[in-house]
């Protein structure tokens, strides 16, 4: 591992603008807007699921699937688990085969499956094997999105660059806030769950025609000038991408043995659960805690994620306001971090303010927006977290070390769900306890997760030897 220290700084950047003062163009932001949205309809086909919970767990007397909240736990923990295992796999082959194949296979795979899942019934089982089918192709997305950023932007601007894709996954939910209910009123419940599958299935085959007409690596792209170029590649000496492509041979067991590695996983295992709880279960809580109707949950959430949205480019931004002030990379974006880190212990609240007793009808009002600071929180770290992969490895590895993580995220992910599902049936009278539980967990998280990267990785450390 190289000890070696970032050179960057107010000097640098000075060099820089005036090697590309009036010649830079701004293609990169192009590519930007294709993987934000490659993930808006990653997240909206993945969000369907939670606005049809109400359905699927209603009785089969009253026309419902008749599923306990422990058997919803077990169709999205499959899921996540079947999409957390995968990411490793799958970043491994987009390291081999390159971004612009490997995103439009994973679109295409999540897409057909997202649409079959409205042809199997009632049965759990069917519904487990068709979403486990689909995760396989929704793991693309991220690894290969991340792997983009780093090819696409130097250093300084990939916070901001993920944080701007990754508010498509906000967008989606935003979408599927609307959109779903949207069906199962228009259909009615017995056709409208399908019609949702179908629909957003099909919707992101439209994108793909965008992407490869306007995709390609820095390298093949014409459309990209000789200016933006070098600027885009005025970073890579830092972890020995001089000359290097978007394919390449890593291996997995040497990307273990990297503190680094851990401390994304680390990461990633610690806070992406969070978000997994707030997309799958956040509908339950509203209905639950205010006795909001499937319809009612629409605003609140719609809400929720608008604001979350800012919460990612905001927090995209940050490292960028550092670095200017004269601070190293790595440090800005720990620094960042611990920042924003601190937001989510807002969530411990929620139960305090959402007490109707206390509050009234303010309550579901107070409640929302303490989740909305949590939520934005989230994407904002999110954004800083995924970027910390191509402050410290090679472009060749970010497939395979942002699967790693995404996997560790994954397990997170089926964990806390899991947990979700067992204590609202256990607390069923008192859904309150559960969600007071899964709160406390939420808010905690963050810090934890910093102070874990923190000791794994004490000051930054760039990977040149792979």
């Amino acid at each position: 591992m190289s000890n070696s220290t970032e050179s960057t700084g107010p000097g640098r950047d000075a060099t820089v603008r005036s090697q590309t003062e009036g010649a830079l163009t701004h293609y990169r932001w192009v590519i930007c807007g294709l993987l934000f949205f490659a993930t808006t309809f990653n997240y909206l086909d993945r969000q369907v699921i939670s606005y049809l919970k109400e359905f699927f767990c209603l009785p089969t007397d009253r026309g419902g699937f008749g599923w306990s909240n422990t058997d919803f736990a077990f169709l999205t923990s499959f899921f996540t688990g079947v999409y957390a295992g995968m990411t490793v796999l799958v970043g491994w082959v987009i390291d081999k085969i390159g971004t612009k194949l490997g995103l439009a296979l994973s679109l295409i795979v999540w897409s057909i499956f997202g649409i079959l899942n409205a042809f199997v019934g009632r049965l759990l089982a069917m519904h487990i094997l068709v979403r486990s089918a689909f995760g396989v192709g929704e793991a693309g997305n991220f690894p290969a999105s991340i792997k983009t950023v780093a090819e696409w932007f130097p250093k300084r601007e990939r916070a901001l660059a993920t944080g701007i894709f990754n508010s498509g996954s906000n967008f989606g939910a935003m979408i599927a806030a609307l959109f779903v209910p949207w069906c199962m009123i228009h259909f009615g419940d017995q056709k409208g769950w399908k019609m949702a599958f179908i629909f957003t299935g099909a919707a992101g085959f439209l994108w793909l025609i965008f992407w490869f007409w306007l995709y390609d690596t820095p390298a093949r792209q014409k459309r990209l000038s000789k200016a933006e170029n070098d600027y885009i590649h005025i970073d890579d000496e830092d972890t020995g991408d001089i000359g290097g492509g978007d394919k390449g041979k890593v291996s997995w067991g040497r990307l273990f043995g990297y503190r680094q590695t851990w401390a994304f996983f680390c990461g990633k295992f610690m806070t992406d659960g969070v978000w997994w709880f707030y997309l799958f279960w956040l509908p339950d809580y509203l209905k639950k805690q205010f006795g909001m109707t499937k319809h009612d949950v629409m605003l609140p959430t719609f809400i929720v994620y608008g604001v979350a949205i800012v919460g990612s480019v905001y927090g995209g931004s940050i490292p960028m306001t550092l670095i200017k002030r004269g601070m190293q990379v790595y440090q800005a974006r720990m620094t960042a971090m611990f920042i924003i880190a601190v937001f989510p212990l807002t969530v411990l609240t929620t139960q305090y303010f959402g007490n109707v007793g206390h509050f009234g009808q303010r309550a579901s009002v107070l409640a929302v927006a303490v989740i909305c600071i949590a939520a934005a929180a989230h994407q904002a770290w999110s954004a800083n977290l995924f970027t910390t992969v191509s402050d410290m490895f090679p472009k060749k590895s970010v497939g395979s070390v942002t699967g790693i993580g995404t996997m560790a995220g994954g397990i997170g992910g089926v964990s806390i769900q899991m947990l979700a599902g067992r204590l609202t049936d256990a607390f069923s009278h008192t859904p309150q306890t559960a969600y007071l539980i899964m709160f406390t967990i939420c808010g905690l998280s963050y810090l934890t997760a910093w102070i874990l990267m923190k000791i794994l990785v004490p000051r930054h450390q760039p990977i040149n030897d792979l």
